[in-house]
Formats: C-alpha cells, sequence, structure tokens
C-alpha cells in the first residue's frame, strides 16, 4: 500500500474592486485569469469565486463561498485598484495560504487602458504589513491573465508547502 502524504491543493481566486471603477472590469479580468488558468492544464481547475470583494460584507461572503467550494489556498486579484480593508479582510479570514496578484495595466479595457492596478498592490503590500498578515506576493505581482495564470502555477507548490507544515505532526521519543 502506497502511502500519500503531499497535500492536495484546491485553489480559489476572488476578485476585489474599488467602488469607484466598474466592478464588472475586475469580474472580467478575473474571468480571463480563471480561463487561462484552467486552459492551461495546470492541474485542478481554478475555483472562480463569483462575489467581486467592494467592501467588508463582500469580503466575508466572499471568504465564506470559497470555504464552501472547498478551497484551502487562495489567490486575491485586484482588478483594479482595490480597497484595502475588505482585501486584507479576506486573509485574515481566510485559514490557508493567501497569494495577492493584480491585473496590469494598459489592457485597453478602461479609460486610457488605465487600471491602477500595480499602485494597488503598493497599498495592499504594506496594508497587510501593517495589520500582521501573512500572504504571499510575487516578486512583480502585476500582468496579464496569462502572466497571472503562470503566477498562480507557481503559487501552487508553495501552498502546498504551506497546507503540510500546518497539518504536520510531530512525534518524538527520547
Amino acid at each position: 500500500m502506497k502511502m500519500n502524504n503531499i497535500p492536495n491543493v484546491k485553489l480559489g481566486i476572488i476578485a476585489v474592486s474599488r467602488d469607484c471603477f466598474p466592478i464588472t472590469l475586475s469580474a472580467s479580468r478575473r474571468d480571463a485569469i480563471a480561463s487561462a488558468y484552467n486552459a492551461a492544464a495546470f492541474g485542478e481547475d481554478l475555483y472562480n469565486c463569483p462575489v467581486t470583494v467592494e467592501n467588508e460584507k463582500d469580503a466575508l461572503k466572499a471568504v465564506a463561498d470559497v470555504k464552501a467550494a472547498g478551497c484551502n489556498a487562495l489567490v486575491v486579484f485586484l482588478g483594479n485598484f482595490g480597497p484595502e480593508t475588505p482585501e486584507t479582510l479576506i486573509c485574515q479570514k481566510f485559514d490557508g495560504p493567501t497569494m495577492y496578484i493584480a491585473a496590469a495595466e494598459g489592457d485597453g479595457d478602461l479609460i486610457n487602458g488605465r487600471g491602477d492596478a500595480f499602485c494597488g498592490m503598493l497599498n495592499c503590500s504594506y496594508n497587510l504589513g501593517m495589520r500582521h498578515l501573512q500572504a504571499y506576493i510575487p516578486e512583480y505581482p502585476v500582468g496579464t491573465a496569462a502572466d497571472c495564470a503562470a503566477m498562480i502555477r507557481d503559487f501552487l507548490p508553495i501552498a502546498r508547502a504551506i497546507i503540510g507544515v500546518k497539518g504536520l505532526k510531530v512525534i518524538t521519543f527520547g
């Protein structure tokens, strides 16, 4: 009998959106990432949370949704600037490894192609630090749907290791 001690990772993605931007921008960008990730056949499908977060109530609803879907690792996607408190509340309320990424500007789907997601990532990382929350942020966390799908693929072994260590039982004698 072969023992399997490698944890399974079920990834979910939640999009956040600052309320001064169209919420559909973040939702459509999130959908494009989920499609790119799932089409690339990286393994298990990425669960695409239908709740786009603009406020604290949305954050709690989104976390409940991904937990109900069985997700044990999470990607928080800034489709535009992103609301700092709700986006960090997601990390605080989700009990599992969390990654933050953002949409690249200049993709042509907002006024003059701007989405302000890079600036939002700077604010997000600052606010995660202020709240003493642990999250994974890639070295360059902004990109197109294909770029973000590749970043998520790179997050899989990190998430697997964190989940494995959390469930580790150490037994000693002596």
